[in-house]
């Protein structure tokens, strides 16, 4: 599991694939609101990929996201924080379940 302990240190790693390709660099990371825990981070050009199954090693973040879904997932807005309304969208381009909170609040925090 990773932890949220680390996240300061992981910024400016880079994001590869499961094949060791460059995604880009790590910017910021998101956190689940229901359990605090690391969910997704986005990449410079702002783009978010889940860290389900992510791996840290020393300079950069492995995730279990090929380099090419990652590119076409929807951007985030201009100001680098995902509104809430797209959210949903994200979850969905990668086969992830997608659950708001009991009271409509977000799932995603940046961190």
């Amino acid at each position: 599991m990773i932890q949220i302990a680390d996240i300061r240190e992981w910024r400016t790693h880079d994001v590869v694939d499961a094949g060791g390709h460059k995604i880009g660099v790590l910017e910021a990371i998101y956190v689940n609101t229901s359990t605090n825990e690391p969910a997704m981070a986005t990449v410079q050009v702002g783009l978010l990929v889940p860290l389900v199954g992510a791996l840290v090693g020393p300079g950069y973040v492995k995730v279990d996201y090929d380099k090419a879904l990652v590119k076409k997932c929807p951007p985030i807005g201009t100001d680098d924080v995902l509104p809430a309304e797209d959210e949903a969208a994200v979850f969905a381009h990668y086969g992830r379940p997608y659950q708001s909170s009991a009271n409509g609040e977000r799932r995603l925090a940046r961190r």
